[in-house]
């Protein structure tokens, strides 16, 4: 633990309340709390501040939905179409989506402010803060600089990082940087934050059921249990118009369908390729000269525009295997059955029927097992765009076992139309005893079915009336937001007004609902909470004892 974290929980020890025992966004768990007599999961050993700190990764998670959502079967009756059409074709059953009282920025400030709290962590334990979102509301003015005034009463303003763009990569772009930092010459010894969000909205038609909307948090550092293994990254760059967001006074999306399902699996292919080769040359150096497959992964979660359209990538992943395998078993096993597809090229079979329902049923045991507990929360809330396979990683953290998830290779497919796309792993830590850092981890995310359960259903008409109402207002200014903030979780941020020059101001909803609302600017909490390390300098991660507890290197 950094010291200004230390100092915060020494002058709170004893005390009546402590910020981080408050319960937020309607999850019933007590918070995971930090003990300064035990190691920080993130803390790092004096030896990781030189040119390699070990383990590098996600150390906590912290996750935000709008609190409420309309039903989809509802809404195919609604809008007059098939029964199925977005719940079996899509795979979708309810969408979360925000009124005119959320924008990017306040849902960005909830989703950094419930982690921090959650943590126990101070505001100067922070050294860089990084912002993933296609979501603008300023084309200058970054969401990050708006998460500064968090940052206000730790007297911290040392904070790198700005906003990355690009479709739903950017989250994935900032997370990158993160790590990056930590393992540069640059890291000062402080975690990296790093933040997804966006509000997915459609015009009304066939795209508007694959909205949805939120934001991730994750904060990132050394010794994590979620730790990037280094070096295997495939990645894919292309230019291609799929999905675009050219008029700058409108949320919509310009949408080309079937491109943009051709750019995603094209993609997919392009990235597995890379990943495998760069797994291959390690395995070779190391003397083996084993077959990578999709065996090898324990978990595989994607960028999920659509529940159904993961379900077809990890098939699309089979096909890819199949083809690759120089001499694969059709007689017995996942290929049987599959021999008159051995000679179909890839590139030409992103809509073929056959070769689609072919290795979606070879694979379905492998996507029940390997993937379908990652779409929680994208089958319940839809796209979030940047956040959506940070999503899937965390719905997939909140329904295992730390001693299931324990060792386990977990792929993410990452995909931001344009395009931009990379499939990396993460290794799971192997320390499940508990109060480790898988432990704290797990524990944090065990109340997700319950807080998509706590939300409010809203009909599809009142749904179109709220879509009227941002349409008619988004980027408006003089402007005073007109949808009720009763229904927001607690300690959620809102939108109050919007002055003559644009500029947003901002009210949280207070943790205990007998309490007002603060008032119209954004605050971190009382002085108190948030305590300034007593050193000249930023606080550094101190070093780890040395022991049988520490998280090993994978």
């Amino acid at each position: 633990m950094c010291p200004g974290c230390a100092v915060r929980h020494l002058q709170h020890k004893g005390g009546s309340e402590r910020p981080g025992e408050r319960t937020l966004s309607g999850d019933l768990q007590r918070p995971t709390r930090i003990d300064v007599t035990r190691r920080m999961p993130g803390s790092a050993s004096s030896s990781c501040l030189g040119p390699w700190p070990k383990d590098v990764g996600v150390i906590a998670m912290e996750l935000y939905f709008p609190s409420q959502y309309v039903d989809q079967a509802e809404l195919e009756r609604f809008d007059g179409v098939a029964a199925g059409k977005y719940t079996v074709g899509l795979g979708q059953v309810r969408m979360g989506f925000c009124s005119d009282r959320e924008d990017i920025n306040s849902l960005c400030l909830t989703v950094v402010q419930r982690l921090m709290e959650r943590s126990g962590l101070s505001y100067d334990c922070i050294g860089r803060l990084e912002v993933g979102t296609e979501t603008i509301v300023d084309k200058s003015k970054s969401v990050k600089t708006v998460l500064m005034q968090l940052f206000e009463d730790s007297g911290n303003t040392d904070v790198e990082g700005i906003d990355t763009t690009n479709a739903c990569y950017g989250g994935t772009a900032a997370l990158f940087n993160a790590v990056n930092w930590v393992e540069s010459s640059s890291w000062d010894g402080r975690y990296a934050l790093v933040v997804a969000g966006d509000i997915a909205v459609y015009a009304t038609g066939s795209a508007r059921p694959t909205g949805g909307a939120g934001a991730v948090a994750m904060l990132v550092g050394p010794n994590a249990p979620l730790a990037f293994e280094r070096g295997l990254r495939g990645t894919h760059m292309q230019h291609a118009y799929d999905f675009y967001k050219p008029d700058m006074v409108s949320e919509y999306p310009v949408v080309d369908g079937k491109l943009s399902i051709q750019c995603y699996l094209s993609a997919l292919d392009r990235c597995y390729t890379v990943y495998r080769n760069k797994i291959h040359a390690q395995w070779q150096r190391d003397g083996s000269d084993k077959l990578f497959s999709l065996e090898d992964f324990g978990f595989l979660v994607f960028h999920s525009p659509y529940c159904k359209l993961v379900q077809k990538s990890l098939a699309r992943l089979m096909l890819n295997d199949f083809l690759n395998h120089p001499s694969p078993d059709t007689e017995t096993g996942h290929f049987a059955g599959l021999d008159s597809f051995r000679g179909v090229k890839p590139e030409e079979t992103y809509f073929d029927r056959d070769v689609e329902k072919a290795f979606m049923a070879a694979s379905a045991q492998l996507f029940q097992r390997k993937t379908a507990p990652s779409l929680l929360l994208s089958s319940q809330n839809g796209n979030m765009y940047t956040p959506s396979v940070y999503g899937c990683l965390a719905s997939l953290i909140a329904q295992h076992t730390t001693s299931q998830l324990a060792g386990q290779r977990i792929g993410l497919f990452s995909y931001g139309s344009g395009f931009a796309a990379t499939l990396f792993s993460l290794r799971v830590s192997q320390d499940h005893t508990p109060d480790s850092g898988l432990d704290k981890l797990v524990s944090s995310l065990k109340g997700l079915r319950l807080r998509l359960d706590s939300r409010t259903k809203v009909s599809p008409s009142d749904f179109s009336e709220s879509m009227k109402l941002r349409e008619e207002t988004h980027h408006l200014a003089n402007y005073v937001p007109r949808s009720p903030v009763d229904h927001l979780f607690p300690g959620t941020w809102y939108l109050t007004r919007v002055d003559d020059k644009h500029r947003r101001e901002y009210a949280r909803r207070p943790l205990d609902d007998e309490l007002p609302a603060e008032p119209d600017l954004v605050r971190s909490g009382a002085a108190s909470e948030h305590v300034p390390s007593p050193l000249k300098k930023m606080p550094r991660i101190p070093a780890a004892p040395a022991g049988p507890g520490a998280p090993s290197s994978n």
